[in-house]
């Protein structure tokens, strides 16, 4: 484990890694459950439950000089699948324009919604598990991350000591591995 948070610890941006304990997890979970919605449409953190569920996990906290997500980390979709809504990650904001072919609206410089399109019956921000390279190539097995809802990424930083800063993040990276490998 040792491997892991001094790789982690040595990315530019890292202010500080650790490990999360089973209470910490069970707190995490019990707060994302409980995460409602934005503008009405629920919020689901697919990437927190599955970081949760692999056997271990390390948090992150990070500044803004952290390198950017390998992929984007919201969508919105319909409960039967339909992408109404996307996040254009900067590195991929050309190629996406030189490719889309439907009309799009500009939420935010991150975020498009197609207003063409329609169906299903209800609509979910989906939060989905993103890769994290640096952890894969150690040769860790199921390696997924996520950024934690506001107030888990703000429980996360109280408890290490971290004030409410606008600056700070954290991201949780959870894998499985053989016990040879820790």
């Amino acid at each position: 484990m040792n491997e892991i948070l001094e790789l982690l610890k040595g990315l530019r941006g890292t202010v500080y890694a650790f490990v999360l304990n089973n209470g910490c997890r069970s707190r995490i979970w019990d707060i994302e459950k409980e995460n409602k919605a934005v503008l009405g449409i629920p919020v689901i953190n697919k990437g927190v439950e599955e970081c949760l569920s692999r056997k271990y996990v390390v948090c992150i906290i990070k500044k803004s000089s952290f390198r950017p997500p390998p992929e984007p980390t919201v969508m919105l979709l319909t409960n039967t699948g339909i992408v109404l809504g996307e996040e254009v990650l900067p590195s991929s904001k050309k190629k996406f324009l030189e490719t889309v072919k439907e009309e799009i609206m500009w939420l935010s410089e991150e975020f498009v919604v197609y207003p063409e399109r329609k169906g299903g019956s209800r609509e979910f921000f989906i939060m989905p598990p993103v890769s994290f390279p640096e952890v894969e190539n150690l040769g860790f097995k199921n390696v997924v991350s996520c950024s934690p809802s506001a107030p888990a990424d703000m429980m996360l930083r109280e408890m290490h000591g971290y004030q409410d800063d606008p600056k700070l993040a954290s991201i949780l990276i959870g894998f499985d591995c053989d016990e040879d490998l820790l």
